[in-house]
């Protein structure tokens, strides 16, 4: 039987401000032969020093589960907050540590990883990867990983690795490099919302409502506690603009507009209930239900904002490759890039539920194609 294979995580963060623009990085050793077996480090954004340390844990760990998940593994850290806390000797009262904590207590089994303080001196490796992704964001770059040195011995294995054929995106095989991932994010309510109006962007631009604002800020502390988002875009409605600035402020980062992010106009039916619509245009509204290609009277069909909604995604992708971007809109432009992406026919919006400040999240591969990691998240909200 084969012995179970050791791995050393060297992991570190930092914040140039604390809180201030953040990163991380992160090396996975060899326990045994001390090779370098993988290098992480990414830019966070605005964060505190302990998310970013806590982030760069989470990365080191997630690099070795996928090399061997059945392994033993020791983290050092010069974080002695994390050190202690994940080996459970003090308690974890800062609500943005606990689900980064509980996050990266799931990535191993309990007792395959024990953890390890060391002086600042020793982790020169980590800190500089962390560095080095923070100026790499500065310069409006996104870290790329050098190709490690060869080891000066062969490792030695209990059996050859197996070969792993190419699989579809999803499936986890095939390395496409990183995705782009927009993380689909609807505006927080108005007065309208709850009464379930149509609300596009040819009737009137309503407000947040003191609900909305709420719902804004446990996205904000969402988003933050997460320490992922590199940009945020925004719908030019103003529900839009005033729940992607909560983000924005809490992360240190600015809102870029995205026409083409806008609501569907909704014409004659601005305003109206369904129900309302129903009784005053109930030709048109059928009509409408039945083709994506019949615009309600005075406004927009769903093909029309099908077209512009994939040009604004283009544009995204191109501006932000490889990087997170939070992406504030509505109900019909969200679920149509989630339809695009799954190649789902225009009929399959009626059967997508989207409540107000919900995520969504799509992730989008140098192939072109696409992944829908996340649909209709409210547990920020609860």
């Amino acid at each position: 039987m084969a012995s179970t294979r050791r791995f050393i995580i060297e992991a570190d963060g930092g914040s140039r401000g604390n809180p201030g623009p953040a990163g991380y990085g992160a090396a996975l050793r060899d326990g045994d032969t001390g090779e370098l077996l993988a290098e992480a480090a990414e830019y966070i954004g605005v964060a505190t020093n302990n998310v970013a340390e806590y982030r760069g844990l989470i990365a080191g760990l997630r690099a070795a589960r996928a090399i061997d998940p059945e392994a033993t593994v020791e983290v050092r850290m010069d974080s002695k907050l994390v050190v202690e806390q994940m080996s459970g000797r003090w308690k974890i009262k800062h609500p943005d540590m606990r689900p980064l904590a509980a996050e990266a207590q799931g990535i191993f089994p309990p007792g395959r990883v024990r953890y390890q303080w060391m002086p600042r001196a020793q982790n020169k490796h980590a800190d500089r990867l962390a560095n080095e992704a923070m100026d790499a964001s500065q310069a409006g770059r996104q870290w790329v990983a050098k190709p490690l040195p060869q080891p000066t011995a062969t490792p030695v294995l209990s059996e050859p690795l197996p070969e792993v054929p190419a699989a579809p995106v999803g499936w986890g095989a095939a390395d496409l490099g990183t995705p782009t991932t927009l993380v689909l994010l609807r505006h927080g309510e108005t007065a309208l919302t709850p009464e379930k109006r149509f609300s596009g962007s040819g009737g009137g631009d309503p407000e947040l409502s003191e609900r909305g604002r709420a719902q804004a800020d446990l996205v904000a502390a969402a988003l933050a506690a997460r320490g992922t988002v590199q940009a945020v875009v925004s719908s030019p409605l103003l529900r839009c603009r005033q729940t992607a600035q909560a983000t924005a402020d809490r992360l240190g980062l600015e809102v870029r507009i995205e026409e083409g992010l806008r609501e569907t106009d909704f014409g004659a039916f601005e305003g109206l209930t369904f129900a309302e619509a129903k009784e005053r245009f109930p030709v048109e509204l059928d009509a409408w239900l039945a083709s994506a290609d019949t615009a309600p009277p005075g406004g927009e069909s769903f093909a029309t904002v099908a077209h512009r909604v994939a040009a604004a995604r283009d544009k995204l992708l191109a501006r932000y490759a490889g990087r997170t971007v939070l992406v504030v809109s509505h109900v019909t432009p969200v679920k149509t890039l989630v339809r695009l992406a799954l190649g789902a026919p225009p009929e399959s919006m009626f059967r997508m539920e989207l409540s107000a400040a919900s995520f969504s999240a799509i992730q989008y591969y140098a192939d072109g194609n696409a992944s829908l990691r996340l649909l209709n998240d409210t547990a920020h909200l609860r």
